[in-house]
């Protein structure tokens, strides 16, 4: 019989912490050994922030409450700025990190690769951990060189803090490396006047126009929008609540301490 794998989850107490907290507890080969957010202290935990996760884990408002709990995987659902200073620690003291925090760049990925391919411990950080998502964003690749523009629109609950996704760029920057690979020019945007300033969305990667609606009671959207000559090809992911994530979050924990280094998004836990 495996091993049960002693997760810790790194921003407990927010949405998707929770969520992942719930998760973690259902499933049989992991157990929640630590929650650590900066708005909780002790060991108990508060009904008030932690509804239905009824556990004996650690709780600490310091990231070394994940080394008391004996910690082999941290799951990171915080802000750019405190995973910058988190994942190195993880990665000093041999923590397998599964990353699902907004806001980070390519430079950020360059400097995880370099952090996470010196030491024991790895590294999975995606952009979006539904599977769906992952998916939509495969299905782009293969239509990239076939058509003659495409444009991104993500579609986000109003508490987002960062424009566009990083899914949305994410998505942008494959269409634009799988148009570059098949020897496709890159997409051109006919527009020459602004009536508003915006109205055109942002240039991501490749030139590729990507548009960002924030608005209650969304979850996690995305929609890109192929056209050709005569005809046009749409690709629409919805996640209408956040256990959608989960599947994913959990096969990256089982997956980590499997994949050396960093592994960016998903695809190559599901083979595709």
């Amino acid at each position: 019989m495996a091993a049960v794998i002693r997760v810790g989850v790194v921003g407990g107490a927010g949405r998707m912490g929770r969520e992942v907290c719930r998760a973690v507890e259902g499933a049989p080969d992991l157990t929640l050994a630590a929650i650590v957010d900066p708005t909780v202290e002790g060991r108990s935990l508060p009904a008030d922030w932690a509804p239905g996760i009824g556990t004996s884990a650690v709780v600490s408002s310091s990231i070394e409450g994940l080394a008391d709990a004996g910690v082999e995987v941290a799951v990171d659902f915080t802000v750019a700025d405190a995973a910058r200073r988190t994942l190195p620690w993880l990665a000093e003291h041999g923590v397998h990190a599964v990353v699902g925090t907004t806001g980070l760049g390519h430079e950020d990925f360059a400097w995880l690769g370099r952090v996470f391919g010196e030491g024991r411990a790895n590294a999975v950080v995606s952009p979006n951990f539904a599977i769906g998502a992952v998916l939509l964003m495969r299905f782009c690749e293969l239509a990239a060189p076939f058509m003659d523009g495409a444009e991104v629109v993500e579609l986000h609950h109003d508490a987002k803090r960062d424009a566009p996704s990083g899914t949305a760029m994410r998505t942008a920057a494959r269409i634009g490396a799988a148009r570059e690979v098949a020897g496709a020019a890159a997409f051109r945007d006919p527009t020459t006047e602004l009536v508003l300033d915006g109205a055109r969305g942002g240039s991501g990667p490749g030139g590729i126009r990507v548009h960002s609606v924030r608005l209650p009671g969304l979850v996690a959207h995305e929609e890109v929008i192929f056209g050709a000559l005569g005809q046009s090809l749409t690709l629409r992911h919805d996640s209408y609540d956040r256990s959608s994530f989960m599947p994913g979050v959990l096969l990256a924990v089982r997956r980590v301490g499997d994949l050396p280094g960093l592994t960016l998004g998903l695809d190559a836990l599901l083979g595709i």
